[in-house]
């Protein structure tokens, strides 16, 4: 299959799923449990075609956990997780890619002293030839590499570099290049933003649309509310494995979800404390300068 035809495949079958208007993978009060550890519970999310989902949390939130349920890692325990709405049970990653679902986890499991296109078709590497003659065709990987990265707008100045030179955020674009060329349907994303700077987080945030106006859906996973807010569709809380909110773009602001990520009253809780503990420590230093100062005056 060609790239092109690739490509084109892929988004009619996302845009078919969106004019049904079902969810391309749906998660419904699924929870996950390490013995006596909960790790995550009730927890629901809806991936729409063409639609960006965020979910938010800080570390040990429960992202981690539910990235690997959707990716086919782990089992979930409970709860219903529906693959074009038939209810499903990964057994393996591999299984997931078969359903279109891929997964780049942030450190992006390259070969950095592998050049670009090696790294673009790692692990699906087309051939030539037969028997004792068949090698890799390089020529069609390298062309197919070139091609599908500028078909999302990405101009590198060499596919035949090694990837560990490009940075943090190209190495995250090719990734995402290569799941749109390989026929996702759903794209996961691993905090793609998180050890890089303002502009290469801007770059890769771009080529996130670009990758929701292919019609792909996609589960953007981040600690970041401006990141999120700036893509996001949809916005799922976790806190310590539970859901602490779940709304549309248009039934919150930005405010109101960095307030609501934060912890809203336990920040405000948090801002009286320290209030209280200045307050404090100014009184005692205005109690010790006079006791001081009398101290002084019996000397004198």
């Amino acid at each position: 299959m060609t790239a092109e035809s690739a490509t084109t495949e892929n988004t009619t079958t996302a845009v078919d799923g969106a004019a049904a208007g079902g969810a391309l993978v749906e998660l419904d009060n699924v929870s996950k449990y390490y013995g006596n550890i909960r790790a995550l519970e009730g927890v629901s999310l809806e991936v729409h075609a063409g639609g960006i989902s965020c979910v938010l949390g800080d570390n040990g939130a429960g992202k981690s956990t539910l990235i690997k349920i959707i990716a086919g890692l782990h089992r979930h325990d409970a709860g219903d997780f529906l693959i074009d709405g038939e209810k499903t049970v990964l057994a393996s990653p591999r299984e997931a890619l078969d359903r279109g679902i891929a997964t780049v986890y942030q450190d992006l499991a390259v070969v950095p002293l592998m050049p670009v296109w090696r790294n673009f078709f790692l692990g699906s590497e087309p051939t030539r030839g037969l028997g004792p003659f068949r090698r890799l065709d390089v020529a069609l990987m390298r062309e197919t590499t070139r091609a599908a990265l500028l078909r999302m707008g990405i101009d590198l100045r060499d596919v035949d570099q090694p990837i560990g030179t490009l940075s943090g955020g190209e190495r995250q674009c090719v990734a995402i290049a290569r799941a749109v060329h390989f026929g996702a349907k759903v794209l996961v994303l691993d905090e793609p933003t998180a050890a890089l700077g303002v502009k290469q987080s801007g770059v890769v945030l771009k080529y996130v649309a670009a990758a929701r106006d292919a019609g792909l859906g996609v589960v953007l996973i981040t600690h970041n509310p401006h990141h999120a807010f700036l893509v996001g569709d949809r916005f799922t809380m976790l806190k310590r494995g539970i859901m602490s909110g779940s709304h549309t773009k248009d039934s919150i602001t930005l405010d109101e979800l960095t307030r609501e990520m934060a912890g809203g009253s336990e920040l405000a809780e948090l801002s009286h404390e320290l209030e209280r503990a200045t307050g404090d420590t100014e009184l005692e230093r205005a109690e010790g300068d006079t006791g001081l100062e009398r101290a002084e005056g019996d000397t004198s």
